[in-house]
C-alpha cells in the first residue's frame, strides 16, 4: 500500500516516524511519501517538504506569509495526485491539513487523521468539516473522545504515542550526561521556550531573567531541532546557562523542574516527572484574538487532561520575572514537587496505556484490507 503523510512540526515528525515504522510491520509493503523532519526521513520513503521550511504561527504571522502559504497548498495538491496514495495520513497541524482534506475527500482518496484537531479548544464548528472529509480519526487524549462523542462523530482512542516515545528510549546515566555536555554537579533547571523563532524570542528572554537569584541551580536551553545553535546565542548572557540541540528528552531525564512554554512539551515534562510552571506570551494581536475564540478553563495538556490546576500557567501579561521567579521557587519546595508527582501519575494513567502507534496502524491497515 502507498501512504502520504503530512505532519508540521517536531512532535509531529516523531508521532509521524513511530507511525510508519508501526506501519511497515503490518504492512511490509509500505510505500511512504511525506511532509514532515528527520525522524520521518529515517523510516524510508520520500520527504516532500521539510517541516523547517513552512514553520508559521500566530495569526498576524499567517497573513504576513499567505504567498507562502498559497504555493505550498499548490505544491501538495499536486503531489499527492501524482503519488496516488492508498491512504493520506494528516498528523496534527489542523491549519494546513483541515484544508487539503477538504480538497482530497471528493478526489476519493481515503483520509485519516492522527492526533485530532484542536476543535475541542476553538472553532468547534470544524467538526462538520472532519466529519464530511474525514474517514477516519484517532484521537491521543481521553476528553477529545468524549468532545466527539457529542456530534454524533465516532473516533478511536488509541492513548498518547509520548507514552511510547518515552518508554522506548533508552536510560541516561546523569553523571554521564553532565560530564558529555559539559554541565558541572547542581541540579538541572531546563528552559524549553518552544520550537518556532517567534515564540522562542519571546519566550527566552523572560525565562532567562530569573537566572541570577537561583545561583545553586544551572539553567540548560532546550533547543529545538527545527533551529541553528546561532539563533539561541543572542539570548545567552549568563555563565549559568547552557544550550543543548536537540537533546530535550534526554535533559528532560536529568533535570530537577523546567520553565515550559505551553503545547507538547507541558505533557512531555510531565511523563518524565519533571515539577513544571507552564509559560505562555504571543504577539498582542494573536493573543487578542485568541482569547475570543478559544474556550478553554486551562492551556496546559496536563492541566486540560487532568481538569485542575495541576500545574501553574502564566500567560501573557502574567509571563513576567516577577511571578516566575515566585512559581519556580514553589517547585523548587520538596512538599509542592511530591503533590505534583501525584498528580503526574494520575496523568499517566489517564493516557490510557501504551501502544498507540501500534493500535493506530492496526486499523489503518485493517481498514484497507
Amino acid at each position: 500500500m502507498k501512504y502520504y503523510l503530512l505532519a508540521g512540526e517536531a512532535s509531529g515528525d516523531l508521532h509521524g516516524s513511530n507511525l510508519m515504522k508501526a506501519l511497515k510491520k503490518e504492512d511490509p509493503t509500505a510505500e511512504f511519501r511525506f511532509w514532515g523532519g528527520d525522524l520521518m526521513a529515517e523510516q524510508g520513503g520520500e520527504l516532500v517538504v521539510h517541516y523547517k521550511d513552512r514553520a508559521i504561527m500566530g495569526f498576524l504571522e499567517v497573513i504576513t506569509n499567505l504567498s507562502k502559504i498559497s504555493k505550498l497548498f499548490k505544491q501538495c495538491k499536486k503531489d499527492i495526485l501524482d503519488f496516488q496514495p492508498d491512504a493520506l495520513i494528516f498528523i496534527d497541524n489542523s491549519g494546513f491539513n483541515l484544508r487539503i482534506a477538504k480538497w482530497a475527500k471528493p478526489k476519493g482518496l481515503k483520509t485519516y487523521y492522527y492526533i485530532s484537531p484542536q476543535v475541542w479548544a476553538s472553532r468547534a464548528g470544524r467538526v462538520k468539516t472532519i466529519k464530511k472529509t474525514i474517514d477516519h480519526m484517532y484521537v491521543v487524549l481521553p476528553f477529545v473522545e468524549d468532545f466527539y462523542q457529542k456530534y454524533d462523530y465516532p473516533v478511536h482512542f488509541v492513548g498518547h504515542p509520548l507514552l511510547d516515545a518515552i518508554e522506548n528510549r533508552p536510560q541516561v546515566n546523569p553523571d554521564v550526561f553532565k560530564k558529555e555536555n559539559k554541565l558541572d554537579e547542581r541540579p538541572v533547571i531546563a528552559l524549553l521556550p518552544g520550537s518556532r523563532k517567534q515564540e522562542i524570542s519571546k519566550m527566552l528572554q523572560v525565562m532567562l531573567s530569573v537566572v541570577d537569584d537561583f545561583s545553586e541551580y544551572q539553567f540548560v536551553i532546550a533547543g529545538a531541532p527545527s533551529q541553528e545553535k546561532e539563533f539561541y546565542l543572542q539570548f545567552i548572557e549568563k555563565d549559568n546557562v547552557h544550550l543543548l540541540l536537540n537533546k530535550t528528552y534526554d535533559l528532560l531525564s536529568v533535570s530537577h523542574a523546567a520553565l515550559v512554554t505551553s503545547g507538547t512539551a507541558t505533557l512531555e515534562t510531565a511523563l518524565y516527572k519533571v515539577p513544571q510552571v507552564v509559560c505562555y506570551k504571543g504577539s498582542r494581536i494573536s493573543y487578542e484574538i485568541a482569547k475570543r475564540i478559544i474556550q478553554l478553563k486551562y492551556i496546559s495538556l496536563v492541566n486540560l487532561i487532568l481538569d485542575k490546576p495541576a500545574v501553574t500557567e502564566l500567560i501573557q501579561t502574567e509571563f513576567n520575572t516577577k511571578n516566575l521567579k515566585l512559581e519556580l521557587k514553589k517547585i523548587l519546595d520538596d512538599y509542592q514537587r511530591a503533590v505534583m508527582f501525584l498528580d503526574y501519575y494520575d496523568l499517566e494513567i489517564a493516557l490510557g496505556g501504551r501502544g498507540a502507534s501500534e493500535k493506530t496502524a492496526k486499523l489503518i491497515v485493517n481498514s484497507l484490507s
